[in-house]
């Protein structure tokens, strides 16, 4: 794999004299990507050390590549017609997933088994972990990395980063529980076993309190098994007083304790929120 990135580096380097029918050169990047596919090789991870976000830059620099060295072809499923330089996966039955109709993922996103597709969309570079529920109208954006046993609920945006190659995509751990509509971005990161309640909005700009002490945990990180929920907070303006988005922790599990559906349905109420 090192000459691999090396070959792939070094024509990331000349990028600019790079496009369709550089055969050489889309071997190369195809073969990288492939590993992306196949879950050989993934565009980040999470250090157990440091619990730091590691992004293997060379992997996004494969993907834009792949871009800029293919041409738009039309590909067609049945009555419907696309027009893209990419194709989409296929292979589902063998690799244990199953996909229902109107879900569609990208040639190059790795579908762990046990992986459920309603009609949804998983695009390049992304990596969904064993067991998990892409529910119906979610997205799951480029490179971002979902880990196993998670429930993506309905209308759920996951977003997606190509560039810069050495940004960090949406993490979102083991067991986690994303609610209806809730829009996870710009790299943000749901630890593993948390629930965000329906309608959350995540990024590294939203700051995210204890409810309990009032104490900002960070920004854009939702601490592991702990139960989230949107909020907003008010701010002083020379316009006047405003209230701004947040999100606020409002329980915290045990680790590795499961989602009790009724426990939790009983807590979100509590609160006034839905999941």
């Amino acid at each position: 794999m090192a000459d691999l990135r090396a070959h792939v580096e070094e024509l990331w380097s000349r990028a600019d004299e790079l496009g369709p029918g550089d055969t050489e050169a889309l071997a190369v990047v195809t073969e990288a990507v492939g590993l992306l596919d196949a879950g050989e090789a993934r565009v980040a991870e999470v250090d157990p050390a440091t619990d730091a976000v590691v992004v293997h830059a060379w992997l996004k620099t494969a993907i834009l590549l792949l871009f800029r060295l293919r041409s738009i072809e039309t590909v067609e499923l049945g009555p419907f017609e696309y027009a893209d330089k990419l194709p989409l996966k296929t292979g589902y039955q063998a690799s244990g997933v199953r996909a229902v109709p109107g879900a569609s993922a990208r040639w190059g996103s790795f579908l762990d088994r046990g992986v459920i597709l309603m009609p949804s969309y998983v695009n390049i570079g992304a990596r969904v972990g064993a067991g998990t529920m892409v529910d119906t109208w979610a997205t799951v954006g480029s490179c971002a990395q979902i880990g196993a046993r998670v429930h993506l609920s309905g209308g759920v945006g996951i977003g997606g980063v190509l560039e810069p190659p050495n940004a960090a995509p949406v993490v979102v751990g083991d067991d986690a529980m994303i609610g209806s509509r809730c829009m996870v971005t710009q790299g943000a990161r749901v630890g593993d076993g948390a629930v965000l309640g329906e309608g959350v909005i995540l990024n590294p700009s939203i700051p995210v309190i204890d409810a309990q002490s009032g104490a900002e945990l960070g920004r854009g990180v939702v601490p592991a098994w702990s139960v989230a929920v949107s909020a907003s907070r008010p701010r002083r303006f020379p316009g006047g007083e405003f209230f701004l988005p947040c999100v606020l922790v409002i329980k915290r599990l045990e680790p590795g304790e499961r989602h009790d559906k009724a426990r939790l349905e009983a807590v979100l109420r509590d609160h006034q929120v839905a999941t």
